[in-house]
């Protein structure tokens, strides 16, 4: 059965695959639109977040920009399809600017290996397929829960060669290995971590658990990190992919330290572009103890 579902869910990429850019925005703003409407679980996190983050909003200017976020969301969702399917050159000519690049050139130079960082902002999967045209390139990735998806989705993400790395402990051994050699390697950030690689950080103005992988992969192999996103441009004309240099400590080996420097080079990722973070996401849900759960109260 989870096979069979597998195959469902290819076959209706593959369709969706086959969409214009302009077309498949188009469907995404209509979706995130319903989304908006409609008394949405995605609708509920993200006006919590907003609350949380943009306190000095007024109630009209929050409501816009959940609107605006939801939509936003709609077009990712849209636009997985196109990166997946679609000829990589085709792919690679929708970076119609660029900007920091210097910064990786920079940093590959001294023969280090690349941390890229890439948070749930804008288009991710399309940084990837960038970067992989260009570097020799490792990314990290949680298999999916979907029995048969996850050959496809390694296929595509690795069809220029990246390796998809598992984020086992094997796998970043491996990854850890990869950065030492010079490669560079990608991984997303901001997710709420399970188990002991956590640590209490502020994010927005609220401690919140915090990966420490990120300072622990420095650490061990001595790589540079940067930040680094696909900034949607307006009326389908394309991305603007982003580099910028992260805040200091991120390596520091107090992991609050390094936490926190981490939220704060997220933070500033996501004020350059609020509306195309993926807010629908529970990211203030684990909180030091006894500290209230914003998505209960």
């Amino acid at each position: 059965m989870a096979l069979s579902k597998a195959r469902i869910l290819i076959f209706i990429i593959g369709l969706l695959g086959k969409l214009r850019l302009r077309t498949a925005q188009g469907i995404g703003r209509a979706l995130g639109t319903l989304g908006f409407m409609l008394p949405t679980p995605a609708r509920k996190v993200t006006d919590i977040n907003l609350r949380i983050a943009f306190p000095e909003l007024d109630e009209g200017e929050r409501r816009e920009l959940t609107r605006n976020s939801l939509r936003h969301t709609g077009q990712v969702a849209m636009e997985i399809p196109l990166v997946w399917e679609w000829p990589v050159e085709r792919c690679l000519d929708l970076i119609r600017q660029l900007e920091g690049e210097e910064l990786l050139q920079a940093a590959t130079k001294n023969g280090k290996g690349v941390l890229l960082l890439a948070p749930h902002l804008g288009n991710w999967e399309l940084c990837g397929l960038y970067f992989s045209s260009r570097y020799r390139m490792a990314a990290l990735y949680s298999p999916p829960s979907l029995a048969g998806f996850e050959d496809y989705m390694v296929q595509v993400r690795g069809r220029l060669g990246s390796e998809l790395v598992r984020g086992d402990r094997r796998g970043l051994a491996r990854l850890i290995g990869l950065l030492r050699e010079g490669e560079v390697a990608g991984i997303l950030p901001d997710q709420s971590p399970r188990g002991a690689g956590a640590a209490y950080a502020p994010f927005f103005g609220l401690e919140v658990r915090t990966m420490t992988l990120v300072s622990k992969l420095l650490q061990k192999s001595g790589a540079t990190p940067l930040m680094t996103w696909c900034q949607r441009l307006p009326d389908g004309g394309g991305f603007r992919l982003v580099i910028r240099a992260c805040e200091p400590g991120i390596a520091d080996p107090d992991p609050v330290v390094a936490a926190t420097a981490l939220n704060r080079s997220v933070e500033a990722c996501v004020r350059a572009a609020p509306e195309q973070y993926q807010w629908e996401y529970k990211r203030f849900r684990h909180r030091p103890a006894g500290q209230g759960n914003p998505y209960r109260e």
